[in-house]
């Protein structure tokens, strides 16, 4: 059964992916099964996604019964859920004008745009990007302009002009590039997709400085940092460095397809204007529900003490890892988005770990990366290391 439906795929869908040769059909909680019924510990939760698990009853019950009302209206009217999901989201990002997108590359051509229009509303003649390298933005064009591997950005080139790299945690690199075209500097305060590299409190401090002494405006993409993975809300909150446009979308909606940025009051002021920006889908009346209620239910179940307290344990279960198995170079990032760096190619462990039962994502730099659901206890924690060792048994 399982063959026939990866056949099926692989005939009629573009080869984009490099899927693992499994065929998923339910999840529960920490778990999601095939359709063989095989079970597997999800450390990956869907690209950091799937925050609240699986089935999670409440949220699910909550998204049925707004299907029942109405899932999509045009955005020329207001929806009682998409007011309260700005609201809360502002909140908890310590934003004060949220635009709700489809994705997180959506949600960077926004913050993007939104640069762009404030520079031209004050009239600074600005116009350029300063990102870092091994940065991951997205894949739309104004994504990957500003993403840091050649490999995203070649085969589409010309992309977009005025993209310049730094250093990532090199703070006189991003001094080097700073000239009077530059508008914003976009980073994530912990990058994903290049590595699990956390940034440092001097840079994202120096960053801060950089832009408020040159009028330029500090983006920060916490797509996938974001919503709690790092012990606080946000992960600009851990440095106490307010950015004046946040990016968001995966863990937001829970598996809802559904992104945002937003920005200071300041910044919306000269920012985008009726006609500048739009979508579609953004924002609808389904998206908004999933939003308002994951940020319910981070709050009634106390979701951020809960990384506090079970993330050390990761850490030091990581940590003993690193202590025992030569081929483990080191841990990096923090709180429940971390990886392993190892000296042996990760994509043959990536492979064995999926027959194990366990899924993990790989990451820049041979580094297996660590992003499971929020919800997870020491118990998962401790099946995920005997996964693993048993694999890197084998691998010996």
């Amino acid at each position: 059964m399982v063959n026939s439906k990866i056949q099926a795929g692989e005939e009629n869908l573009l080869h984009v992916y490099n899927r693992f040769p499994i065929a998923l059909d339910h999840g529960e909680g920490m778990y999601v099964y095939d359709t063989d019924g095989k079970e597997y510990l999800d450390f990956a939760a869907g690209f950091a996604v799937t925050g609240l698990g699986y089935n999670h009853k409440e949220f699910n019950e909550t998204l049925k019964e707004q299907i029942d009302k109405i899932y999509h209206i045009s955005n020329l009217y207001y929806h009682e859920n998409c007011g309260d999901a700005a609201r809360a989201l502002n909140q908890a990002s310590g934003m004060d004008r949220v635009f709700f997108t489809n994705s997180g590359s959506e949600a960077n051509e926004g913050a993007l745009k939104s640069a762009r229009r404030y520079a031209y509303t004050k009239q600074t003649g600005r116009y350029e990007f300063i990102a870092m390298e091994n940065s991951f933005h997205g894949r739309s064009f104004g994504s990957v302009s500003v993403t840091g591997h050649d490999s995203y950005r070649e085969p589409f080139e010309p992309v977009v002009p005025g993209v310049h790299f730094a250093k990532f945690n090199d703070l006189e690199s991003v001094k080097a590039l700073v000239n009077d075209k530059t508008c914003a500097i976009i980073l994530e305060p912990l990058q994903g997709e290049g590595g699990i590299n956390l940034a440092t409190q001097e840079f994202m401090e120096g960053i801060r400085q950089i832009c408020d002494e040159n009028d330029v405006l500090m983006i920060c993409d916490e797509i996938q940092c974001g919503m709690g993975r790092t012990g606080t809300m946000f992960a600009w909150q851990g440095f106490g460095v307010k950015p004046d446009i946040i990016t968001m979308a995966k863990a937001i909606g829970n598996g809802i397809p559904v992104g945002a940025f937003a920005m200071t009051k300041k910044v919306a002021e000269y920012s985008l204007k009726p006609g500048d920006h739009g979508a579609t889908y953004g924002g609808n009346p389904l998206a908004c529900t999933a939003v308002k209620k994951v940020l319910e239910i981070f709050e009634k179940e106390r979701i951020l003490d809960h990384i506090n307290k079970v993330s050390p344990y990761l850490t030091k279960r990581m940590d003993e890892l690193v202590a025992k198995w030569d081929c483990i170079v080191q841990r990096k990032g923090k709180g429940l988005m971390q990886g392993l760096q190892f000296s042996i190619p990760v994509s043959e462990i990536n492979k064995k770990t999926v027959e194990e039962g366990l899924l993990l994502i790989q990451a820049e730099g041979n580094v297996i990366r660590f992003v499971p659901p929020l919800i997870l206890e020491e118990k998962h924690i401790d099946e995920m290391i005997e996964k693993l060792e048993r694999v890197l048994t084998d691998s010996d």
